[in-house]
């Protein structure tokens, strides 16, 4: 019989690699709920509109990269390709920005996923955090999350990443930009989607990856010598403010993301260990998105950061995260009275806090120390026959193979005394 396999282009995270991913997550999420962001979720699939309106119909993100699919009821949705547009609807059919906190500052973990041809680094299934503040218009709002995720990256360990720095201009300066590429593209050697995508949206025409058409964009107008008094101010503003608080970035002019509602402030994490998909990250400000998706106006900044591709950067960087063992006391009962007995000290070790594990399935003592061994487990205890004899149990220090008999009664004491010194003494 074929057993099955996961789709194309996914992974399976299991331990005890998950616990890096956990880990990742969880020095990526620590900064932002010490600023003020409270955690949101929103379902894995949405209105296929939602994206199409938001992200932008010209993009590669909705026309070729989404998972689109009709219910029972003739619903056409799609799996979350990103989660800005299902996070600041969530905000608008809650109301949320109508309780006088503005911004609303929310951070997310959760998968996307897009029909992409896999490869190292790029999955169809994803997993990213992202962090967004929404409903205000503040270049010390775009510094905060830029300062917050090399933060994060600074807490993990990683040096090698890079932090480009862009501005999109907004709906005054932007028009104006967008017609001058629009007739620099016009003279280009460019295949007709290409062209075609020029017409919708040529700042797309500038991220295409493929070197014959980079090679025709050296020259192209760039966007900073057609930004408005405002954009400018604004701009010099965030670069001020991350640049006091010591956060090193690049000026990249050609700098634009692949999602059509960013203005302003755009920026990306690249980590030059990872190959050609260098991205580890990014985000910007999307003061139009709001509107976009029938809200009010409402201007936001926010960023994404990718777990798989930080993972990537930390094994690119030879960086081993300290990792504290999931179990701290493995049990090894000797007989049906002993496995009665260690079963009860277990479940009331787990009670107190403390990690512990069984030898479960009735394995001899030299199998179950194995396990013991396996399980990461800073104590075993061994209870055997002559031991109930005694009321004493044996506990044995795996790492420096002391072993000591202790009263039966005394365990949960002398292991929270023994773990309590190891952790905060």
């Amino acid at each position: 019989m074929s057993t099955f396999k996961a789709p194309k282009g996914t992974y399976d995270l299991l331990p005890p690699d998950s616990a890096k991913f956990l880990a990742v997550r969880e020095a990526i999420a620590a900064p932002l709920r010490n600023s003020g962001y409270g955690y949101i979720e929103t379902p894995g699939f949405e209105n296929v509109e939602l994206f199409a309106r938001g992200v932008g119909e010209s993009t590669d993100i909705v026309t070729k990269e989404m998972y689109v699919f009709e219910t029972k009821g003739g619903d056409r949705l799609a799996l979350r390709p990103e989660t800005t547009a299902p996070v600041l609807r969530a905000v608008l059919e809650a109301n949320l920005h109508k309780a006088g906190n503005l911004p609303v500052k929310v951070w997310y973990s959760g998968s996307q996923y897009r029909y992409e041809r896999p490869q190292k680094g790029r999955y169809r299934h994803f997993s990213q955090v992202g962090a967004e503040a929404i409903g205000t218009e503040d270049p010390a709002l775009d510094a905060e999350l830029i300062i917050l995720a090399d933060q994060s990256y600074r807490a993990l360990g990683l040096s090698d990443f890079r932090i480009l720095l862009n501005s999109l201009g907004d709906q005054e300066c932007r028009p104006v930009y967008r017609d001058a590429l629009q007739d620099f593209l016009r003279g280009l050697d460019l295949d007709e989607e290409t062209l075609r995508r020029a017409e919708i949206n040529p700042l797309r025409v500038l991220d295409d990856k493929r070197p014959d058409v980079q090679k025709q964009l050296t020259g192209a107008p760039l966007l900073r010598d057609y930004l408005c008094d405002a954009c400018k101010a604004y701009h010099e503003e965030v670069r001020e403010l991350i640049t006091a608080a010591g956060v090193v970035f690049e000026d990249d002019p050609k700098l634009v993301r692949g999602l059509d509602y960013y203005t302003r402030t755009t920026f990306e994490f690249v980590h030059d260990g990872l190959g050609s998909q260098s991205a580890v990250g990014g985000g910007g400000r999307y003061d139009g998105l709001s509107e976009m998706i029938g809200g009010p106006s409402l201007p936001s900044v926010g960023w994404a950061l990718g777990i798989d591709r930080t993972v990537l950067a930390l094994e690119a960087e030879g960086i081993e995260l300290d990792i504290p063992s999931a179990t701290s006391v493995f049990a090894v009962p000797l007989g049906e009275e002993a496995r009665r007995i260690l079963f009860a000290k277990v479940t009331e070790l787990r009670k107190n806090g403390v990690a512990a594990d069984f030898s479960y399935g009735g394995k001899g003592l030299k199998a179950a120390m194995k396990a013991a061994n396996r399980s990461g487990a800073r104590y075993a205890l061994v209870l055997g026959e002559r031991d109930l004899a005694e009321g004493v149990v044996q506990l044995k220090d795996m790492e420096s193979g002391e072993q000591a008999a202790i009263g039966v009664n005394e365990i949960v004491a002398e292991l929270e005394s023994r773990l309590g010194r190891r952790i905060f003494g």
